[in-house]
């Protein structure tokens, strides 16, 4: 142990969040590059699941049919995702909306996210997904692409594939939905800072280091 380095403090964030939401494949990226900046605190990420859209059945929803639902046809979506992709330029992170054919159900996915964490795998997890889908179109309600995905991070398909036929955590993911609710969480990405202090949005970076000085200060 170096003493004259000063330890390092630590910083338990919740990161509520669906991986269907391109802002939170946003929010995420920006609240790694304020905590890149902050090398002093060594931050505990809590994934919590969110389903911003409860409804879709297992099977997804063709996109056309999904974005008439929600913002009344695809050229409005068009815009705003072409917003959300410039955005995305500057963090790194490459939206490619066109190449996405299905709206799945996220709920498969947040289960393999909690399935991950027993192996301190969820952020690799969780960052790999958000990528198969907004980058690469990949349906995160298919079961073959999931299992796939999660080859990607170490994870053994064989072990991925009986929990997900299992049908485990389902119960968990909908009861951390309903929590979220509860706390009087309806949009996400929502960042909740040493369990007090909490910021909805994708916050540029800058914001999200004033609430860790914020909460540390509490500590």
């Amino acid at each position: 142990m170096n003493l004259l380095v000063p330890p390092r403090s630590r910083l338990q964030i919740e990161v509520v969040f669906d991986l269907v939401c391109p802002w939170c494949y946003l929010g995420t990226r920006r609240l790694r590059r304020a905590l890149r900046a902050r090398p002093d605190i060594v931050a505990d990420l809590h994934w919590r699941p969110f389903l911003l859209n409860p409804d879709i059945p297992a099977g997804g929803l063709p996109r056309h049919e999904f974005l008439t639902r929600k913002f009344g046809g695809e050229e409005r979506a068009r815009r705003l995702h072409a917003t959300i992709a410039e955005l995305g330029v500057a963090e790194g992170v490459p939206f490619h909306f066109e190449r996405i054919r299905r709206m799945p159900s996220s709920l498969d996915a947040h289960r393999l996210v909690r399935f991950a964490s027993r192996d301190g795998l969820a952020e690799p997890m969780v960052d790999a997904l958000f990528h198969a889908h907004f980058a690469e179109g990949a349906d995160l309600g298919d079961d073959i692409a999931l299992v796939a995905l999660a080859a990607r991070v170490g994870l053994d398909p064989v072990q991925v594939r009986r929990f997900l036929d299992s049908g485990s955590e389902a119960d968990a993911v909908h009861a951390e939905n309903l929590r979220a609710h509860r706390l009087g969480i309806n949009g996400v990405p929502c960042f909740v800072m040493g369990g007090r202090h909490a910021i909805a949005g994708a916050q540029e970076p800058e914001v999200l280091e004033r609430l860790i000085d914020v909460a540390m200060a509490e500590a």
